[in-house]
């Protein structure tokens, strides 16, 4: 059984840390910013409460704060490591193993990337000295600077992707309609790939996105099962799967961009409040046949956008006719 982790964390900031707490989190789109008396700031998400009071008195709490003080408070604001730093410095993170991750599963607009990235001694001491973690803890203005040097770091036949644009994930999902097996797919195909190009490597790292564990090891074929896979929660604290949340991310950033050029609208990022309205004026626009070349279309708000213009999902393209988007 794993330890229970710490829900509450109290510190006392400087001016200066209040300012780059600022900093820091401006670019997280997951933290909504909100009003709490006596706070100079206060932010919010489904799992972290954020409050730091005008006499300096900074208040974290909520089932992800242990991830937010260890990743975030401690290294780019405070600049101490207090908490778990023995975790962060395990050797084992930094011996010779691949790691996979994942970005734009939860979100409508723009493709589905999965990376594979191989790191040994040297490159994983200089991707942690790089600032190398959690794509989700970075902005996305920073995620393209981090990414540019983490693959001046790794160089050649160490890093692998899986690209579904949106034909692509739409037609896939058709044929495997359940997004953790199609995660499992794509994870299974990078680790493969990478295994192909670095056959000297016995172990990868996985984050645990399904219930059982089977569920990706069953998606590996030959080469991929010679492999020691290990699937761990918050599997993002390993430096290869935090290399690989990274490039993932900005190659998803990249590629919805040029989504919204193409289309001559702005595609939201996530599932929130905006991506409705989008729809409505793509559908609007163009009708509903362009969906499934900007969105994931087996979404709700997809359905209910629909709807909303008075079509329906039968009023969309078969899966089958979408041309290739990779």
């Amino acid at each position: 059984m794993e330890p229970q982790k710490k829900n509450l964390f109290t510190y006392t900031l400087t001016a200066e840390q209040a300012a780059a707490l600022e900093s820091v989190t401006a670019g997280m789109s997951a933290l909504q910013r909100v009003q709490v008396p006596y706070t100079s700031l206060a932010l919010k998400s489904r799992g972290l409460t954020i409050n730091l009071y005008t006499s300096g008195k900074l208040v974290v709490q909520g089932k992800e704060a242990e991830e937010f003080v260890l990743y975030t408070l401690e290294p780019l604001v405070l600049q101490a490591a207090g908490l778990g730093y023995e975790d962060v410095l395990d050797p084992k993170m930094f011996s010779p193993h691949m790691g996979s991750d994942e970005s734009g599963k939860g979100d409508i607009f723009g493709p589905l990337v999965t990376v594979a990235v191989f790191v040994d001694e040297t490159t994983s001491k200089q991707l942690s000295e790089l600032g190398i973690r959690d794509s989700k803890t970075i902005a996305d203005g920073r995620i393209r600077q981090l990414a540019t040097e983490a693959r001046k770091i790794l160089g050649r036949n160490n890093c692998s992707v899986v690209l579904l644009r949106p034909p692509t994930y739409n037609r896939l999902y058709a044929k495997i309609p359940n997004v953790n097996r199609l995660l499992a797919w794509c994870h299974a195909r990078a680790i493969e790939t990478l295994a192909e190009q670095r056959p000297d490597c016995t172990r990868a790292v996985v984050d645990q996105f399904a219930r059982t564990e089977a569920t990706i090891t069953r998606a590996l074929m030959a080469r991929g099962r010679k492999l020691t896979v290990e699937q761990m929660h918050k599997a993002e604290r390993d430096i290869a799967v935090a290399a690989a949340s990274v490039l993932a991310r900005d190659l998803f950033v990249r590629e919805t961009a040029k989504l919204s050029e193409t289309y001559g609208a702005e595609l939201p990022k996530g599932a929130g409040p905006a991506v409705p309205t989008a729809l409505g004026g793509l559908i609007a626009k163009r009708g509903p046949s362009v969906l499934p070349q900007v969105a994931k279309c087996h979404f709700k708000t997809v359905t209910e956008a629909l709807e909303a213009k008075g079509y329906s999902r039968a009023d969309l393209p078969d899966p089958e006719s979408l041309t290739p988007g990779d």
